[in-house]
């Protein structure tokens, strides 16, 4: 049976992108998955039920996950089936993320308790019921992992990364000037050297 490369984007990216990390494993399939779940209740069942039906079908799962799709692989069950990670830019502390945008949009959190939703204008909508998902459904991840960080990203700070690396054995590589989303000449050799172990 072969191995599989499984690619799971982050928020605007798509499935195609998985194409870029072929290069990477030659010998391997790549499959970008195109999931449809905007919640992490939601990613818990349909990742659950992709990955579990893709390992039937390959000897190792590789996975790359970007971003909110790193979150939702943390959080949907599926680390028995994957060999190893790679995570670019991954959210690995929702709560953190939440507090940190209650602060942003000038609001507390006794009124989202109280509103449930709160609108706001850089991102989705505060929710009630998802910071008490978030806090209730604590991340277990024992996989081998590595992680690629950048000095810029404005949603995960270095702290909150290196403590998830703590907590799960992870490594960290921190690029300077790297953002949250890698797309600049730089800062895609800088992941290229990366992924190869340069």
């Amino acid at each position: 049976m072969k191995n599989l490369v499984l690619y799971i984007h982050g928020k605007g990216g798509n499935a195609g992108e998985g194409e870029y990390y072929k290069k990477f494993f030659p010998d391997a399939d790549i499959y970008g998955f195109d999931y449809k779940a905007n919640t992490p209740w939601d990613a818990k069942s349909e990742f659950f039920e992709k990955v579990s039906e893709l390992s039937k079908q390959y000897s190792s799962i590789t996975l790359i996950a970007g971003s909110i799709g790193a979150y939702f692989s943390l959080v949907s069950g599926i680390e028995k089936f994957i060999s190893k990670a790679y995570f670019i830019s991954p959210i690995v502390n929702m709560e953190r993320l939440i507090l940190d945008m209650i602060g942003w949009a000038g609001t507390t959190e006794a009124e989202l308790e109280e509103k449930k939703i709160i609108p706001v204008d850089f991102g989705d909508d505060l929710s009630w019921e998802y910071l008490q998902y978030v806090r209730n459904n604590k991340i277990h991840w024992n996989v081998p992992t590595k992680i690629l960080y950048g000095s810029l990203d404005n949603l995960q700070s270095l702290e909150t990364i290196q403590q998830f690396a703590k907590e799960s054995g992870a490594g960290v590589t921190a690029m300077e000037g790297g953002e949250h989303w890698f797309h600049t000449d730089e800062q895609m050799k800088f992941l290229d050297e990366w992924m190869t172990g340069l």
